[in-house]
């Protein structure tokens, strides 16, 4: 699948601030089954863009922007090809060994329902395969995917006892949940091709990679209850959220921020048709 991405990140100030400095983390890399065939980061101001690598693997930009306006526009455009390769995530770079993906954070530490209910997963038997695609179903099937109940300082253990979350607390949970089985697990931001025809979303996507033996990185969407196919496009990955935000940073002076995100995603023909 050929996809256009745009992810549009807005600030707007009453006061505006005397500088910005932002960590990015929205410029995917090239694996099996996903090429990256053009990306840009545009800042509609007088700006600096610093590209690096992070710990984990991912491409970062960091964010400059002395004496900015009162709104700031950034705006990233680029194109993917695609192709389903059922989860796997392969060819990508690794700097850290997988036991680093045993660690919990304070986003997916578990609490007794949380070892309980991975404890009842590992107990059913089969491979490590088959236990991660239970875990993936049964959040699928026990929480109800609900926007505006949490937030990105929600954790695994209020989201998992409050029965509902967005595709973050799903993923946060199910890293919980494989942690405590020893199984590798890690953090996945990226982008959704909505194939209901939703092409403007209000934000990023989210899901989970696990280290399966004999095939390495395998993706897990809990919230939509499938592993990534060729609708998703990878961008970065960490322990939990704060290691994988598209965005994150800090400001000196200025005051009322207000932030939106407007983010679309839609294949290459229709992109072309609506030019």
């Amino acid at each position: 699948m050929r996809l256009t991405i745009n992810h549009v990140t807005r600030y707007r100030y009453d006061v505006a601030p005397a500088r910005i400095i932002q960590l990015l983390r929205m410029t995917p890399a090239s694996f099996d089954g996903h090429n990256v065939a053009d990306w840009r980061i545009d800042v509609d101001c007088d700006a600096r863009l610093r590209e690096g690598r992070d710990g984990f693997g991912n491409v970062t930009h960091m964010l400059y922007i002395d004496a900015p306006p009162g709104e700031v526009q950034v705006a990233v455009t680029g194109r993917v090809t695609t192709r389903n390769r059922h989860g796997l995530a392969a060819g990508l770079p690794e700097p850290l060994p997988p036991a680093a993906y045993l660690r919990q954070t304070p986003l997916t530490h578990p609490d007794e329902a949380i070892v309980d209910f991975a404890h009842a997963l590992e107990a059913s038997g089969g491979s490590t395969l088959d236990k991660l695609h239970r875990l993936a179903a049964a959040l699928n099937a026990r929480l109800s995917f609900e926007t505006g109940q949490t937030d990105v300082d929600t954790d695994a253990a209020t989201a998992f006892g409050a029965g509902h979350g967005v595709c973050q607390d799903f993923t946060h949970i199910f890293l919980s949940a494989a942690r405590v089985n020893n199984i590798p697990a890690r953090y996945v931001s990226g982008h959704l091709y909505r194939r209901d025809g939703a092409e403007l979303q209000a934000a990023s996507h989210a899901w989970a990679e696990a280290l399966v033996p004999d095939l390495g990185w395998v993706g897990f969407d809990p919230s939509n209850g499938i592993s990534p196919d060729d609708a998703y496009v990878r961008v970065a990955c960490g322990l939990d959220y704060p290691d994988a935000a598209p965005v994150s940073g800090t400001r000196t002076g200025g005051r009322g921020e207000t932030l939106s995100v407007d983010v679309r995603v839609v294949e290459q023909a229709q992109a072309q048709t609506q030019t």
